[in-house]
Formats: structure tokens, sequence, C-alpha cells
């Protein structure tokens, strides 16, 4: 039988035991020891008119991208703290795109707009519909809007809310109205979302929304992320930021999700942008997350892109396009391609064109 001072010894050692092996595996999930060396493309430069982030892009078949800038997120750092959110359009079929804000019909809140993840979905008429997810005072919210391209203009149509999208990060349309979204945190105080990153815990998910229906259709993610799906509809790819991790579903008709195959790519993937003709991904990510939390001036966080083949066979190819230590770009969040183009985008920071 141990002495008083025997059990007491056995539970701090016991104590930091589980310290040390949470703060080992905290600091693996967040890629905090990586190192990397710049990759860059011959033919990039950039993009005049984002200095605040470019979170995501989403481009229309005939060149207009869709980039949302802005974004304030919890534990990452904000260029223009005060400076309210907003949605940019390029078209990247002029030979010099500049970037314009889209305006928004009257009655939206602009003043407290923060954009984060979006998604096309062109209807039967041709109506274009944007989804925005929109993160007001903290919260989360799903904005839809139809885009006028006659005045570059946004008409915002209604607001999503729902007790099953609190925290909701990137989203997928799948019609006029339906969708499915990630949900990056189990918790929305900011206190026991820090938690349950070092816990490791893994409570997030991926939600289907209609207005008939709202469901859990995946779980079990470190944090879910970008969120996307193939040209022909039938599998649904999700990102597992701290997972470091592509997870691939197929879709089925009752918009249920099997799991099919988790891919490792050992990375913090953001969004995740498919490409329509052939169907490779596009991924924008953050090769140390510790450097991102942190952002100490001396010590940028970098950025990396890669690129998919073949992510349903059985030995899909994964290319490293490009990397860079945080002197051109900062927080990859996005990388989207058109016409022999790539859009490189941020959390906070600049944007990139490249020529492919």
């Amino acid at each position: 039988m141990l002495d008083y001072m025997g059990q007491v010894l056995l539970f701090h050692i016991s104590h930091f035991k589980s310290t040390f092996i949470f703060a080992f595996s905290s600091r693996h999930r967040l890629c905090a020891s990586r190192e990397y060396k710049p990759k860059r493309l011959t033919n990039c430069h950039l993009i005049k008119g984002i200095e605040t982030g470019s979170e995501d892009i989403d481009i229309l078949p005939n060149g207009l991208a869709f980039i949302s800038s802005g974004l304030k997120y919890p534990g990452i750092v904000s260029l223009a703290p005060n400076k309210r959110g907003e949605i940019l359009l390029m078209d990247l079929k002029e030979d010099n795109p500049r970037p314009v804000e889209l305006r928004i019909s009257r009655g939206f809140d602009l003043a407290s707009f923060n954009p984060h993840g979006i998604s096309l979905y062109i209807g039967d008429d041709d109506t274009v519909y944007l989804f925005v997810v929109n993160h007001p005072h903290q919260k989360s919210t799903v904005e839809l809007f139809k885009f006028v391209e006659d005045d570059n203009s946004l008409v915002h149509l209604k607001t999503i809310k729902h007790e099953l999208l609190p925290s909701v990060n990137d989203i997928v349309a799948l019609g006029p109205d339906s969708f499915y979204a990630t949900n990056d945190h189990y918790f929305t105080e900011l206190i026991l979302i820090y938690l349950e990153t070092f816990l490791g815990l893994t409570w997030t998910n991926v939600v289907y929304y209609s207005p008939k229906e709202v469901k859990e259709v995946a779980s079990g993610f470190y944090s879910a992320n970008g969120i996307n799906i193939s040209p022909d509809g039938k599998y649904v790819y999700v990102a597992d930021l701290f997972g470091l991790s592509i997870h691939i579903f197929e879709k089925h008709e009752n918009l249920s999700l099997t799991p099919l195959k988790v891919l490792p790519v050992d990375t913090l993937v953001d969004n995740i942008s498919v490409d329509p003709s052939t169907g490779d991904l596009w991924l924008g990510c953050h090769p140390n997350g510790m450097k991102l939390i942190s952002h100490d001036p001396e010590n940028l966080p970098g950025s990396e892109v890669l690129r998919i083949q073949g992510i349903l066979s059985e030995k899909p190819v994964v290319t490293q396009v490009y990397v860079d230590d945080g002197s051109v770009i900062q927080g990859c969040s996005v990388a989207n391609v058109y016409d022999n183009q790539l859009l490189i985008g941020t959390v906070f920071h600049r944007a990139l064109r490249c020529e492919l």
C-alpha cells in the first residue's frame, strides 16, 4: 500500500505524463515542428486590391471568380480588425483582372458581415446563387444571395440559422436552397474551443441542410474544414484540418454519406477546390499551424498548395505545387484553377495569381 506522499507523487507523474502526451499530440496536429523550403512558380503576381484576406474562392464556368475577404476568426490575426468583410469579383478572362467589391442589396447587415467559406450554384434557369458562411458577432449563419451580373451586385435572399450549424466553416451548394456544411468546432466559447483542440476531441461534423430536412451526415473529425463535391456529384471530400487528411465519402440519393477512405496529407488542409474538367483536388494548406496561430513577425506563417490526382484510385498522386515561407503570402487557405490560372488565397493576408 503506497503512503500518502507516494500517492501524491504518482498523481503528479501521471498528470505530467497526460499533459505531455496531450501537448505532444497537439504539436503533431499543428505540424509545429515542420520545416519547409519555398517552392514557387515562375509566373506569379500578387493581386492588387486584396490586402486583408481571400479566405475562399469559387469560380463560375465563364471565369468569374468570387472571393470572400476580411474574415475575423477567433485565434487568428486580422490585419484590419475594424474593416467589414466583403465579397470580391474578378473576371479571369481579362488580360489583367482586378477584383471589385460586389454591392449587396439594402436591408442586409453589412456592418457585421464576416464572410468565411463560399459556394456557387447555377439553377435550372441559369440563376447564379452564392452561399456565404457568415460570422456576425462571432455567431454562425449561412447567407443566400442571387448574383446579378449586369450591375455586379448580390441580392440577399435569406439568412439560414440552425442549432445543428453552430460553428460553420465551409459549405458546398447542392441546390438553390440546400447544401452540406462543415462545423469546425463542437464548442462555441473560445476557452472551450482551445480545450477541444488541446485534448484532440473528434466531435466535429458535416451537416446536410434543406428547408425540409436538417441532419448530421458525417462525424468524427478533429476539425472539419473545407468541403467539396466531385464533378459528377457522386463523391464528397472533407478536409480534416487537425487530422492532416482528406476524407472521401460516397453520396447517396437520400443525401446520406458513406465513408470510403481517408487520405493522409501531413499538412493542415483548409479549403478544397475541384477542377470541373479533371476532377483533380486543389488544396490550400498551412504547412505549420503553430506559426499561423502565434503569428510572430520574425517567424511568419507559410503557405502550401497541393494537387491531388486520381483521388478515388488506389494510389492517388499528391503533388506539392507551391510553398512559401510567408515572405510573399501568409496563411494559405484556398487554391483554385481556371484556364491555366491558379488563384491562391489566404485567411487574412494577400492573394496570388499564377500562370500554370
